[in-house]
């Protein structure tokens, strides 16, 4: 996007969304972000004429979201309302067009369980597609329309549908509760796990759009499909001529947890044969099959085994041979969503850039690219015949439907929250760099409080960002967003410090084994950066806060840095290094930042043990976990919690009983809100 376009599209999102006030009343706060509808998963018809997408809306009294699908027309440069498609009390997700366009297949739970369902452009009720025994996870259509692929969670030794059913019955019947296991994984994300897979099996689709028998064609390789527990239709792909479908997945075996090895097989639509392993000759993550126009096939693929931060290149395997080429190899990116071009000539890939979520042509047989969408946070990405449908978002907007052409602005489709946001303003942000650790240049973003004016001082959020290889960027986040803080009346800064993705997969790589080095070392420079830049912010003022390794983060400057902040909010943050390997579920994830297993590098684990620091602890701070977070288990925000308790430092607990690693009930989540504001507010302004 040319500097031209951004400042069209930038002049576009403030007509709409901001108010002309700048008083306390339009403040962005928490409820609001709360009730914001969520616009997501952009799907454009085969003509381009229109895109469907998912529209989640919040009932606060229900407690809950529920999610329609809502149909806008891309012909025209005005913007047109768009119309709703469904509406029912269950959520309608993941619309798929039929490949004639004369309908769109959706999920729904509103026969009672989750089942493909379709609804036809020409008006009419919708009708239900799979009446299956078990729930659909997730599913795609066929190029011909005439099959579906569904994936669904059974006993990976039943023969059929009926043996899972019969068998999740009897468990039911049992008076004994026990869990019994043999191997990892006991228990994933927030889930214990029960001796399910999810499979994929396919369905044929009748005259009457009636679902045939399902067939699975991914049962003889042991392992989910989708990938769990965040994996969807993104993990498998039909072929152009709709024989042949391509799935990544992961051997469910004993070292499942502690691998990262998922491998793409291929395997015909009615399962005749077993499935092929097209990539065994590489030990690391191979995902995102995407078939091109004349049949090869595209994926995304890391190198090292192990490591799941690692940078995903484009390859390709030629239909004809079957030599794979890595197309992107001299691009120092790491590529997050990958898709074809309406016509299936050319590449879209999103990726991290610069503080930035990306959008980019890629030619497959010379790996030129072309930007499309440079600044903000592309979401989702659907292809058209003009270009593409991204979800669009950035710091001071909610994501929208944009249409996305060569040389030329965006192009506005939806405006879901003008209504919501009328009156409301957004504060304002910039990009800054500065010299980090190792004199490299490191960037951060700053915000203004609400009703900022110049020659005042305002108190400082300083927000650490998890992952830790990821961005906290220019994005919109609908858990840390830094509108709500600077609705609340505080700078904010955050530093996107070693370890970042965007910057180069070496700068990514260096935080691994060094967690409390470098990057603390930026987050002291760049907060200094900030002070001696913006001379608004307070830094007498200031407040860290942090979630996952942020809040480990948190945890590491209690005890390194324990006179800059005035108070510190930790969220699911890791104390003790050597509990944290022993009880978390992916160890991949621990043994690669620690140089392997506790039992066996001890010394690089206990290197940055926040749990060895703690009688340098004097910052009073506030501690929040969830009981169902088994990634970072509860046992740390408690073993946090008592160490503050017996020092005698100010601390409280707020703990979320049915939440996991996320908070996510809308109710809690304001709660969680008022809970971390009011810890600010009583430290840095009363």
């Amino acid at each position: 996007m040319t500097f031209r376009n951004l400042i069209s599209l930038v002049a576009v999102i403030m007509t709409l969304t901001l108010g002309t006030t700048d008083t306390a009343a339009s403040a962005f706060t928490a409820n609001d972000l709360n009730t914001l509808a969520r616009v997501s998963d952009p799907q454009v018809s085969p003509d381009g004429r229109y895109v469907v997408y998912t529209l989640r809306e919040t009932d606060l009294e229900a407690n809950r979201g529920r999610t329609d699908l809502w149909l806008a027309e891309l012909l025209g440069t005005d913007l047109v309302k768009p119309r709703r498609l469904t509406q029912h009390p269950a959520s309608d997700s993941s619309a798929r067009w039929a490949p004639d366009g004369s309908g769109l297949f959706f999920l729904s739970s509103r026969s009672g369980s989750s089942q493909v369902w379709h609804i036809s452009l020409s008006g009419g009720e919708a009708q239900q597609v799979t009446s299956l025994p078990l729930d659909v996870g997730s599913f795609e259509a066929s190029p011909k329309g005439d099959r579906l692929a569904i994936s669904m969670d059974v006993f990976p030794d039943c023969v059929d549908l009926q043996c899972t059913v019969d068998r999740q019955a009897a468990r039911s019947k049992k008076k004994a509760s026990a869990r019994i296991y043999d191997q990892l994984f006991v228990r994933h994300w927030d889930t214990w796990k029960d001796g399910k897979l999810s499979n994929l099996f396919t369905v044929t689709l009748g005259a009457n759009l009636k679902a045939g028998e399902a067939i699975n064609v991914s049962g003889q390789v042991k392992g989910d499909v989708p990938s769990k527990p965040f994996g969807g239709e993104e993990d498998y792909a039909f072929s152009p001529d709709g024989s042949r479908i391509v799935f990544s997945a992961r051997l469910a075996d004993r070292t499942e947890s502690w691998s990262t090895n998922f491998d793409l097989y291929e395997v015909p639509v009615d399962g005749s044969t077993a499935p092929r392993n097209l990539t065994a000759d590489n030990p690391a993550w191979d995902t995102q099959p995407v078939f091109l126009a004349n049949s090869d096939l595209a994926w995304l693929a890391m190198s090292r085994p192990g490591f799941e931060a690692d940078r995903y290149v484009v390859k390709i395997r030629s239909a004809k041979d079957g030599r794979i080429r890595t197309v992107t190899q001299y691009w120092d990116r790491s590529v997050g969503t990958l898709i074809a071009t309406h016509d299936r000539k050319n590449l879209l890939a999103v990726a991290d850039d610069i503080g930035q979520a990306a959008l980019f042509q890629i030619d497959p047989t010379t790996g030129r690219r072309t930007t499309l969408v440079t600044s903000g946070q592309v979401q989702g990405v659907s292809a058209s015949p003009r270009g593409a449908v991204v979800a669009w978002a950035a710091l001071d907007s909610p994501p929208d439907l944009f249409l996305v052409r060569p040389q030329a602005a965006l192009q506005r489709v939806t405006a879901v929250n003008a209504a919501a946001l009328a009156g409301k303003t957004f504060a304002a942000f910039e990009q800054f760099s500065f010299a980090g650790a190792e004199d490299k240049k490191v960037y951060g973003y700053i915000m203004k409080p609400q009703g900022w004016q110049p020659g005042q001082k305002y108190p400082v959020a300083f927000i650490v960002h998890g992952g830790p290889q990821v961005s906290f960027a220019n994005q919109w986040s609908w858990r840390w967003n830094a509108q709500v803080y600077a609705g609340a009346g505080y700078g904010v800064v955050f530093i996107d410090f070693h370890g970042s993705p965007g910057y180069g997969q070496a700068f990514t790589d260096s935080i691994s084994q060094d967690w409390g080095g470098k990057p603390l070392v930026d987050l002291q420079k760049g907060l200094d950066a900030a002070l001696a830049r913006y001379e608004w912010l307070d830094g007498s003022r200031a407040c860290s806060l942090g979630a996952s390794y942020g809040g480990f983060m948190q945890n590491w400057i209690a005890g390194n840095w324990s006179d800059r902040f005035k108070c510190i909010v930790n969220h699911a943050g890791i104390f003790d290094q050597r509990a944290m390997y022993y009880s978390t579920e992916e160890l991949w994830f621990t043994e690669w930042e620690n140089g392997g297993p506790y039992f066996l590098t001890p010394r690089i684990h206990e290197k940055f043990n926040p749990a060895d620091y703690v009688t340098n602890w004097k910052t009073p701070m506030l501690v929040t976990h969830g009981a169902l977070d088994y990634r970072v288990p509860y046992s740390q925000g408690l073993s946090t919690f008592t160490v503050l308790q017996r020092q005698g430092i100010e601390s409280r607990l707020v703990f979320f009983p049915d939440e996991n690693h996320w908070i996510l009930k809308p109710a809690n989540n304001i709660q969680w809100h008022d809970e971390v504001i009011n810890w600010l507010d009583r430290h840095l302004k009363k």
